[in-house]
This record gives structure tokens, C-alpha cells and sequence, in this order.
């Protein structure tokens, strides 16, 4: 077995099994094998009941002291509760959804329970505990875990037993050759995918994660440097004249520009004039104002006769950047000729579409990636924008531009560039972004207009959910809208830390028997069907939806200056620069916008870093002190920073680690282009590995 062999290759995934894993994007032996754990449980021994500690999984050895009752809150809901002691005390065990538990519990019997700890009510509390027998128990103790993001059809047990099944099965050859290894001291590749899994202990955990890192950012970093070969010195063939009408333009709006916002205008306008073709990365916090600047470049452009495309990830935002600039175009009579190509249009509107960028009759092109189709020409393409630079890859960019002859690049982004790896020591400004960036030059917008109200935050427990359902109803009977976010798509493993997380589905059938029947609700999350979520996306745009329960899908590609309340369910499950990207999606309008994070642990440390955000607005700031409160060896959690698609590193905590892998990339590609772009035989290895399981998958290199 191979890595690049289909998952149903590995023994016991069936045709049946491989959908289930295909929902988590598990395709191949390779994917399998990189689906790492999301944390780690370590079994600890018997814990007396009175030495119980809020927000841990610990287990209890108890007695049942009286018959388990079940009460039914609604449709879909059934709580079941049972009260056990030990010698020391007493607590509460609860149950959500588990009929068959009356039956499993029974009175005056003793078992080993192993859950989640919480306070409810100011009741100690153990949520869906497992019942372990004694000789699981023991096989356990003083074990790391693996802990596995699961779907409906999937528990961790299922992952796990395909998991230790491929490694039996498959070749895992080591693509670093041994001086690097060592010079890098980094554990052989086979031992690191198995002690990943399944750690002896916390050392091995750490060494195989240090290796599987390393890999990750060697192999982003090289991708990069192969663009940047490409891009770095591209020679500006016809450079564009200044135009005046654009500081026109800049006059005419109804709003005075930021000094952030006139001095990136200022940068990318000396880049489209100049004998280099720009490669500019535009980075602003949410709402600074990135889209007037990339209107200003199409003007710009326009005016020297030329063709502009804009690529959003989303067709409901691209729609409504279509929209917009055609209100603009009427506005102020701007010589605009748009047009929209999406997916979803009917052949009859692509056709038209196309022909219409093909004869040059229209000068801007909004859409989505449908933009990178084959059969999508364009008549003089030389700017190439892309919003929410984030969610598109390297390649997907790079194929954009390959549309146009040498086209202008201005990518835009909300991601916040850790200024540790975005400043150089020379003068201290930011420049091109050392790593990650690598093929780019910085553009930031730290600045916020001056008429846009700051959004109010509140940090909050699960009590206040009941208050936050009445503001709710009161901004919506006021005429706004709100988000609610929850971590996850639907229950996950009855028996797993996941069924405490609230998910979207159950999420929203209790939000409608909470709220006002006339209070229109829907839910959204990323396995629904592209058409189904455009449409829902739409419905709220269009105010046709005044609750949309979601998942972080919404964290890009949806503008509604309409919404004003952002409430965060399990705000302790996701990272700071995360919620505030979320929080982002409100403080769009007029109207004064509120954030509300509803915290169900009551640690003094959880607590201490989602306050962060009741302190500032600033995303540099925000990512800064994630990184301080979690620290550097917080390896056991969940990976907090989610700016940058790495599966198990994190630029913050691991910079040591990317400073090691861009050297060894710098080694491994300079010999590379040594030899004319012929991999060396020392290095043969390493790139067919690249290109067999890492090159094919774009999300890989999404910056």
C-alpha cells in the first residue's frame, strides 16, 4: 500500500465508509494518515468526587444512589440525570439524547465513569460520562489518546482503528535524506506518522509533531519559492499612466479616505506605473476599507483601457461587490463596464459572459473561481484581484494571472500578518513578509474610517444565554439581523468531549422553540450543497432570514451591514484571531453592532484570553496575545491560530521550527535551480513526495 492509493484501499472501509470519510475530505491513504488527532486525552487515575475539577475529563469510581430520571424539554431534547457518591461526595451526572442510560445505570451498583467535569446550576456536574470497565480502565491509565474530528457515520474509535490498520499496511519511506535529518534533528518519518497517532508519551508526541511540522512549512515554503522564481522579477511590459480622475474620485466619495487607506492607494499606484509588474499583498483588519482601495486599482486600470478581474470566494460576495461597483459606476458616472460569471449561472449567462470578456466588451470581471476555467478567455487582462486572500491557494492565483499577458496582482486579506515574521530587523518596517509572503510585497491598513462605531463585546457563562435570546429578539424587532455560531455541524460521538459542543443543526431547533415564532430562522454550515448555501447566504443578505445559525463557514464571503449581533456558542473552542474574524461579520453598517461570547468553562485562564477581546479591536494586537496567554508549549489543545491552513502547525508557537524549515528549503531549492530545475538524486525523493501528495492538494498552500 502506497500513500496516494484510495482510502478504501485500507482493511474494513468499505465503498459505505469511504462517504462518511469523504465528508471529512479523506480521499486517499494519505489523507487518512494526515487527519491528526485534535488533541490528546491523557487517562489519569480515580479521582475523588470532592477533589473534582471544573472544565477536565476525569474519572470517578461511584455509586448510583438513586433511579436515573429523564425529563423531556422539547421535541428533540431529552435530559437524563442521575446522582452518584463515592467516600467523599457526591455529583450529578447528565445525559443529553440517551434513552438507553436508565438502563445501563442501575441503582446501588458501582461503575467507573470517566467525563467532563462542569459546574451547572452550582451543581458539579459529569456530562455524558462513558461507563469503563475496570480492565479498560487499566489499559488506559497514564496513556495519550488520540482525539479525532468526526462526522455523523464516524466515531474516533472507527478513525482510530482505520488509522493503526493503514500504518500496518503502508510504505513509509523517509523522502529526507539523512543529512538533513540530523542537521535539523528531526525523527525519521515513519516513527513520527505512528508516535503522532498513537505517543508512547508525551516525548515521543513531541518529537513526531516536531518532524511532521518541520514538513508541513518545508513543503509550503518551497511551493512559495517557486512561485516567487516565477514572479519576482517579471518586467512591467506596458506600465500604466497615472490617472487624475482617480484622486477625483477620491474627492467625490462620501467619506474621507484613512492616511492607512491613501497610503496603500499610494504603493499600488506607483506599482502599476513602474517598470516592475506589482505582486502586492493588501493586509486590513476587518472593515478598514480594502475594497475601496481595490476599485481605486480598477479604475485605474479601466482608465488605461485595459481589463480587470476580481476573484471572491464566495458567489454571494462576489454578487454583491458586482452589485456595488455597479452602483458606484451609476453614482459617479465611471466608465465601468462589469459583468458576473459564477458558478451558478445558467449556460445561456456564461455564454454570454464569456463572450463578453473574450471581445473585450465588458472591462471588470467579477465572479468566483469560475473566473480559472479553461474555457475563460480573456481580451486584455493586466490587474487581477483577489478578496479574502486566505481562502484561495497559490495556485488558484497563479492560474488567474496566467489568464492575462503578465498581469498586475493585488491579493487582499483580513488574516493578520504576525508581525514577528513580518518585520525585517532593517528599519523595522514591514516589508515582504519573510516567510509566508515570501512572494509579495506588504501593504497594511491599520486604520479604521472614523465614522464606523466600534462593536461592543461581552465575555459570558451559559447563564446568560436567556438574556441574549431577548436582545436577540429586540434587535431583530428593531429591524436587525444576528449571527450565531457554533462549533460544529451536527452532534458528534454521544460518548466523546464533543457532545458538549453546541452544533448547528440541534442549535437552531432550539433557538426556534426559544425565540418568537415570528423571528425567521436558518441554519448554514460548509457540508450543505454549493447551491444550498448560496441560497441561504442570499435569503440573509436579502433580509428575507433574520437568525442564520452557522458554523465558521461565514467567517469570510458574506457582507450584511444589516447584522448587528454576533453571539459565539463554545467561544472557548476557537482561536482569538478566529472569533475576531467571526466578529468581523457585524459593525458593517450604521448601526451599533454587539459581539457576545458565551464561555462554557469557567477557568481562570479560558476566561483571561477570550477578555482580550473585550479589551481591543486590533487583530495584531489579538493574535499577539493569543500567542502569550496559550504560550509556546501549549502542544495538547486545539490549535488555536486558524489564519494559515496548516494541519498541525502553528506560526506562533512553532516560529523556531519555520525559521529551521524556510533554511532547509532555501538548501533543497537552490540546488534545485543549481541544476537547472532537475531534482539532484540526493534530493530526487523529496520531490517526488512533493509532488505526488502535496502539489495536488491546493488547500495545502492556502495563505
Amino acid at each position: 500500500m502506497n500513500l496516494t492509493e484510495p482510502i478504501t484501499t485500507v482493511r474494513g472501509i468499505g465503498d459505505k465508509t469511504a462517504a462518511f470519510y469523504h465528508k471529512l475530505n479523506i480521499f486517499s491513504v494519505y489523507d487518512l494518515l494526515t487527519h491528526y488527532p485534535r488533541e490528546y486525552e491523557e487517562w489519569q487515575d480515580i479521582t475523588p468526587i470532592n477533589e473534582l475539577k471544573v472544565d477536565q475529563i476525569q474519572a470517578i469510581h461511584a455509586t448510583v444512589i438513586q433511579t436515573p430520571q429523564t425529563i423531556h424539554i422539547k421535541r428533540n431534547m431529552a435530559i437524563t440525570t442521575v446522582h452518584v457518591k463515592d467516600n467523599s461526595g457526591q455529583c450529578e451526572l447528565t445525559y443529553f439524547n440517551v434513552p438507553y442510560i436508565k438502563n445501563a445505570l442501575q441503582t446501588g451498583k458501582q461503575y467507573i465513569l470517566r467525563g467532563q467535569v462542569v459546574m451547572r446550576r452550582n451543581i458539579l456536574t459529569m456530562e455524558h460520562p462513558k461507563i469503563i470497565s475496570g480492565d479498560e480502565f487499566i489499559s488506559h491509565l497514564h496513556t495519550l489518546t488520540p482525539v479525532y474530528s468526526t462526522t455523523k457515520g464516524l466515531t474516533i474509535q472507527n478513525i482510530s482503528k482505520s488509522v493503526r490498520s493503514a500504518l500496518e499496511y503502508v510504505s513509509l519511506h523517509d523522502y529526507f535524506p539523512d543529512k538533513l535529518r540530523v542537521k535539523y534533528r528531526l525523527e525519521e518519518y515513519s516513527k513520527s506518522m505512528h508516535d503522532i497517532h498513537f505517543p508512547s508519551d508525551r516525548n515521543s508526541l513531541v518529537a513526531a509533531r516536531k518532524r511532521l511540522v518541520f514538513d508541513e512549512f518545508f513543503f509550503f515554503i518551497l511551493s512559495v519559492m517557486s512561485l516567487k522564481d516565477m514572479t519576482e522579477r517579471a518586467v512591467n511590459d506596458c506600465p500604466m499612466m497615472k490617472i487624475d480622475a482617480c484622486n477625483e474620485l477620491i474627492h467625490k466619495l462620501p467619506y474621507k479616505l484613512t492616511n492607512a487607506q491613501l497610503k496603500v492607494w499610494s504603493e499600488i499606484e506607483e506599482d502599476m506605473c513602474s517598470a516592475h509588474l506589482m505582486n502586492r499583498l493588501v493586509q486590513g483588519d476587518v472593515g478598514s476599507g480594502k475594497t475601496i482601495v481595490a476599485i481605486l486599482a480598477m479604475f485605474m486600470c479601466v482608465m488605461n483601457h485595459k481589463q480587470a478581474a476580481f476573484m471572491a470566494p464566495t458567489e454571494v460576495l462576489a454578487k454583491q461587490h458586482y452589485e456595488s461597483i455597479c452602483q458606484m459606476a451609476q453614482q459617479y458616472e465611471l466608465p465601468f463596464k462589469p459583468v458576473l460569471l459564477t458558478g451558478s449561472l445558467t449556460a445561456k449567462e456564461k455564454r454570454i459572459a464569456k463572450e463578453q470578456i473574450t471581445s473585450g466588451a465588458c472591462n471588470i470581471i467579477i465572479g468566483t473561481q469560475a473566473l480559472i476555467q479553461d474555457n475563460v478567455d480573456f481580451y486584455d487582462l493586466k490587474l487581477v484581484i483577489t478578496d479574502e486572500q486566505h481562502r484561495f491557494g497559490v495556485k488558484q492565483r497563479e492560474t488567474l494571472a496566467l489568464k492575462g499577458l503578465s498581469p498586475h496582482i493585488l491579493v487582499m486579506s483580513a488574516t493578520p500578518i504576525p508581525r514577528t515574521l513580518a518585520l525585517i530587523s532593517s528599519g523595522g518596517s514591514i516589508t515582504s513578509a519573510l516567510i509566508l509572503y515570501g512572494d509579495l510585497d506588504i501593504s497594511v491598513m491599520d486604520e479604521l474610517p472614523a465614522d464606523r462605531l466600534p462593536i461592543k463585546n461581552c465575555v459570558v457563562g451559559t447563564d446568560y444565554r436567556q438574556k441574549a435570546y431577548q436582545f436577540i429578539t429586540k434587535e431583530v424587532q428593531n429591524g436587525r439581523q444576528a449571527y450565531v455560531i457554533c462549533p460544529m455541524v451536527e452532534a458528534g460521538d454521544e460518548s466523546g468531549e464533543q457532545s458538549n459542543l453546541e452544533n448547528v443543526i440541534d442549535y437552531t431547533d432550539k433557538l426556534r422553540a426559544a425565540l418568537p415564532a415570528s423571528i425567521r430562522i436558518a441554519y448554514l454550515h460548509g457540508q450543505m450543497k454549493p447551491k444550498e448555501k448560496n441560497h441561504i447566504m442570499e435569503e440573509f443578505a436579502a433580509h428575507n432570514i433574520d437568525v442564520l445559525v452557522s458554523t465558521t463557514v461565514i467567517e469570510v464571503g458574506i457582507n450584511v451591514p444589516n447584522s448587528t449581533v454576533m453571539m459565539v456558542e463554545n467561544a472557548e473552542r476557537f482561536g482569538l484571531a478566529q472569533l475576531h474574524q467571526l466578529r468581523g461579520r457585524v459593525g458593517r453598517g450604521q448601526y451599533q453592532s454587539y459581539c457576545i461570547f458565551i464561555s462554557t468553562s469557567d477557568h481562570k485562564n479560558t476566561i483571561e484570553r477570550l477578555q482580550v477581546l473585550n479589551k481591543s479591536n486590533d487583530g495584531f494586537y489579538i493574535s499577539s496575545e493569543d500567542m502569550r496567554l496559550r504560550g509556546p508549549g501549549d502542544l495538547f489543545g486545539i490549535r488555536q491560530s486558524g489564519q494559515f491552513q496548516f494541519q498541525l502547525g502553528d506560526i506562533y508557537q512553532d516560529a523556531s521550527i519555520l525559521q529551521d524549515a524556510q533554511r532547509c528549503a532555501a538548501e533543497v531549492y537552490a540546488d534545485y535551480i543549481e541544476s537547472a530545475k532537475i531534482p539532484s538524486p540526493q534530493y530526487t525523493e523529496i520531490w517526488q513526495h512533493y509532488e505526488e501528495n502535496i502539489a495536488r492538494s491546493v488547500d495545502f498552500i492556502n495563505i
